[in-house]
């Protein structure tokens, strides 16, 4: 692995690099990680997981130094996975977002990450932690390369949320601006590129105290889950079957039990688990949506609680189960 810290010529304020390459005959190798202040990365030894072959997977945590970004730092983070190799990027707790002496000073975040054939990113980190008159921007840029060999496209699973604050110092919702942008493009053979999906957020207070808390009605965390991929098929239609067999409005009441069984009073054991979440949800105060859009799916959530959202993700996902056998227990280490 090439020296952490870039040449002086080469130096730029809060730049990183991830790249993870495949060398000789088969071994994925983390061919550089480097970062300037305010950004740190740290990588652990790497993990296997095993499913038709073993799988070798590097984890990165992403930090900051002060646990998060004062007001005018820039981060530019740039991910190349070349093919059959697989990251799980990680933080080691909310990304703080401190005070801006006024809207006008901003908080800059830009992530672009190249996903070869068969590659595969697993970023699930703690939500974002805006301070009271914080004001921050970031862009995720996804870049999936389709082969031209027949062989598969990369696979993402991303999680993107934020909170409402520090509660205990009487925050919420209290900062000038959150803006979170993430797009995925396909790359042709001829080096063309298609967009997929773009999907934005923004909460902002637009010079008026309490605007954005009263828009998110009680709520403290606000996600957003993007799925894409054949590594990530069976959990994109998990979410996408379990939220076609959520309640409606005037629809049929489905947590009665009936019809659930084989007629003698019985629950199949994947209904009554079903049931049981729902029943959660609801006590919880979980809301959820899914949408499938161009091979991605989507998933929205809120709660009135951040480890309500928390508890209600990590039951999805260990339920389902891709997260853990194609990226390992490490990958939702955020939602423990």
């Amino acid at each position: 692995m090439s020296n952490p810290f870039l040449s002086s010529s080469a130096s730029k304020p809060g730049h990183g690099v991830i790249h993870l390459a495949l060398l000789p005959p088969n071994s994925p190798r983390l061919k550089q990680v480097s970062y300037q202040y305010p950004l740190k990365l740290i990588s652990p030894s790497t993990s296997h997981v095993s499913g038709d072959q073993s799988h070798v997977i590097h984890t990165v945590y992403l930090l900051s130094y002060g646990g998060g970004l004062v007001a005018g730092d820039a981060i530019d983070l740039e991910i190349i996975l070349e093919t059959n190799t697989r990251l799980v990027l990680l933080t080691q707790g909310s990304t703080k977002l401190f005070k801006a002496p006024g809207r006008e000073v901003l908080s800059k975040q830009r992530t672009t990450v190249e996903v070869a054939s068969a590659s595969a990113l697993c970023y699930l980190p703690d939500p974002v932690q805006p301070f009271e008159h914080s004001n921050f921007e970031q862009t995720q840029v996804y870049n999936i390369v389709t082969p031209g060999n027949g062989s598969q496209t990369g696979s993402l699973c991303v999680l993107d949320w934020v909170c409402n604050g520090r509660p205990a110092n009487g925050e919420h919702w209290s900062f000038f601006r959150y803006g979170s942008r993430n797009e995925i493009y396909i790359t042709q053979p001829d080096g063309k590129r298609r967009l997929l999906l773009r999907d934005n957020v923004i909460l902002d207070d637009e010079g008026i105290n309490g605007s954005i808390a009263t828009r998110m009605d009680g709520q403290a965390v606000f996600g957003t889950l993007i799925l894409f991929g054949p590594l990530l098929e069976s959990l994109r239609e998990f979410f996408m079957a379990e939220f076609k067999l959520l309640s409606r409005i005037g629809g049929r009441k489905w947590d009665t039990g009936s019809d659930c069984g084989d007629g003698e009073g019985e629950i199949e054991p994947a209904v009554a688990r079903r049931l049981v979440r729902q029943r959660l949800e609801n006590e919880a105060g979980v809301l959820w949506s899914a949408a499938s859009v161009r091979g991605c799916v989507v998933v929205k959530f809120t709660a009135p609680e951040v480890e309500a959202g928390k508890d209600w993700l990590r039951r999805m996902l260990v339920e389902e189960g891709s997260v853990k056998a194609s990226f390992g227990e490490k990958a939702l280490l955020c939602l423990r």
